[in-house]
């Protein structure tokens, strides 16, 4: 078994703090997890991290950008997924996400998706909760302290902090970009990771 070449080079992953965890870990997140530092923070294993963008970017590249609905409750990832939305036509959501934007179409809100992907499974939970009315699949980024019920795929990563959510984003948009052939080559793709996150 050879290792996946990762999509950005190992220290660019390890810079952004991608793979650390918190001090709680759930049963579901524990075949992601690499090992408990000393400190009792909890490290993603990286080639499992790297593994699931590829699979979260195959998955939505079978989409046309206004299928997809990008949810962020958290702050941390607003401009992660405003860039996004940018760079890939994608909708998104950032902010508070009242329940009913998928379900009800008399709400001024009101969104249609055919996937959705949540960045984090708790505070995005009306979001995942009105996917699974409708029966659309979810993509979420999960931390170690996340569980992972009514997710479609599970994406292993530290969803909590800006670099780490500004990485993954730029990657995933990438990704997407370069699977619906809409780029060539990875160096087609000109945005720069620090477009996707706050310093």
């Amino acid at each position: 078994m050879t290792e996946e070449p990762f999509l950005v080079p190992q220290d660019v992953y390890l810079k952004s703090g991608i793979h650390i965890g918190t001090k709680f870990r759930t049963r579901y997140m524990e075949q992601f997890i690499y090992k408990t530092r000393p400190d009792g923070l909890s490290v993603l294993n990286l080639s499992k991290i790297n593994e699931r963008i590829k699979v979260a970017a195959s998955f939505l590249a079978q989409y046309e950008p206004k299928d997809i609905l990008i949810v962020s409750r958290r702050e941390n990832g607003w401009k992660s997924v405003k860039a996004f939305g940018e760079v890939t036509s994608c909708t998104i959501f950032a902010g508070r996400y009242p329940p009913g934007i998928l379900t009800n179409p008399s709400l001024k809100t009101y969104r249609e998706a055919k996937i959705i992907l949540v960045t984090d499974s708790w505070p995005d939970r009306n979001a995942i909760n009105d996917a699974l009315k409708i029966g659309i699949p979810v993509i979420a980024l999960c931390d170690t302290n996340n569980t992972s019920n009514n997710i479609d795929l599970v994406v292993p990563c530290n969803n909590k902090g800006k670099k780490s959510l500004g990485l993954f984003f730029w990657i995933l948009a990438r990704e997407y970009l370069l699977k619906c052939g809409l780029i060539k080559k990875p160096e087609d793709f000109k945005a720069k990771p620090e477009d996707f996150s706050e310093e």
